[in-house]
């Protein structure tokens, strides 16, 4: 495309890429920089692609790479990208060929996408059809989500609670829930809340050390903000929000069984929307709704918790991949999975679900 420019940045000369992430109407946290930079500690290597037109940037691309030695290649991800403006479809074809030919570069096994773009992009959906790109069989991130707009005022969110929702905040605070920030040293009780939460719920979670390298990088960096909601000196809940640009993540969330009846986990999100809107943020990404969005399935509850704070489901198309080796993908996509499906049944594990990660 003409007057288009397209640079491969190294970690030396990506100063300024998380704006160029956060202008961008697709700008994910999971495309900011310091992802890639944690990524580089667990076998990935981040390779980070800008796509500029008279100097203004139009879209970015943070490719994760992993080797893979007994294949002779690689699989490549770009997490919750690429960042692009879905009303400019030529820029986009000109950032899928590109992602295209680093695949073949890096002798990938397979590439795969999945940017926050609509289910109802029918534009975006043709343009990857188009470019070679083909739903994949297995979804890293939640193809769902709750999105708060933050640009109300704080009445008018107030008001666009649902009713149980400011009973429930106002009750927590007459029975004297507090919120209360935390930091680095607090880590090991938000994860033990965290592991006692997916005990309960069923899900998978990795090791303590994964989770403290990405929560620490982030508050060091001043991207993140840990919340707790405590009750008479003991943490009940607790929350940790990631930021860049005017968006904000409810990323982790974590809650005991006790005092469930005091509902802590409303005014902690109350809290949380509250601070979000103080810090410029537009828009505040509740992360992760169940695929089937009906009464009675799986994790119905938590699409009726977030709903009741007013916001809207966005449905995203999920991930899509550029086949390079055929064979190999099979073996990626469908043997592997089943291997990994019968171990955890015969370790009496729940099933994988998307973890955000």
């Amino acid at each position: 495309m003409p007057g288009l420019k397209i640079h491969e940045l190294s970690a030396s000369t990506s100063a300024g890429w998380n704006d160029f992430v956060a202008v961008l109407p697709t700008g994910h946290i999971l495309q900011s920089f310091e992802w890639g930079e944690f990524k580089a500690n667990y076998g990935w290597k981040p390779i980070r692609l800008l796509f500029e037109r008279k100097g203004v940037p139009c879209a970015v691309a943070q490719v994760l790479r992993r080797r893979v030695p007994l294949a002779g290649g690689s699989i490549l991800y770009v997490p919750k990208g690429p960042c692009f403006d879905p009303a400019d479809q030529q820029t986009l074809k000109v950032v899928l060929y590109t992602l295209k030919e680093l695949a073949k570069r890096e002798r990938a096994i397979f590439i795969r996408i999945d940017p926050d773009v609509a289910i109802e992009d029918q534009d975006t959906l043709a343009t990857l059809l188009e470019s070679g790109f083909r739903p994949s069989p297995e979804q890293i991130q939640y193809r769902n989500t709750m999105i708060i707009d933050l640009r109300p005022t704080l009445d008018e969110l107030r008001s666009r609670l649902r009713k149980d929702a400011r009973y429930n905040i106002n009750l927590a605070r007459r029975r004297g829930i507090t919120i209360a920030d935390g930091g680095i040293p607090d880590l090991p009780l938000f994860y033990e809340i965290y592991a006692e939460t997916s005990r309960r719920d069923r899900f998978l979670i990795r090791p303590f050390n994964y989770y403290a390298g990405v929560w620490k990088l982030f508050l060091e960096r001043g991207m993140a903000r840990l919340l707790f909601a405590k009750y008479e000196g003991e943490t009940l809940a607790g929350a940790m929000l990631l930021m860049i640009g005017g968006r904000v993540w409810y990323m982790y969330g974590a809650s005991r069984d006790i005092h469930r009846n005091l509902k802590p986990n409303h005014l902690l999100q109350w809290e949380a929307m509250t601070w979000a809107k103080s810090q410029g943020a537009v828009s505040y990404d509740m992360w992760g709704l169940p695929n089937i969005l009906q009464p009675g399935q799986p994790m119905w509850g938590v699409v009726e918790f977030k709903k009741s704070f007013g916001g809207e489901i966005h449905r995203w198309i999920g991930a899509y991949d550029f086949v390079a080796k055929p064979v190999l993908y099979r073996l990626f996509t469908q043997g592997l999975p089943q291997y990994l499906a019968l171990l955890r049944r015969l370790r009496g594990l729940p099933s994988a679900e998307a973890t955000g990660e």
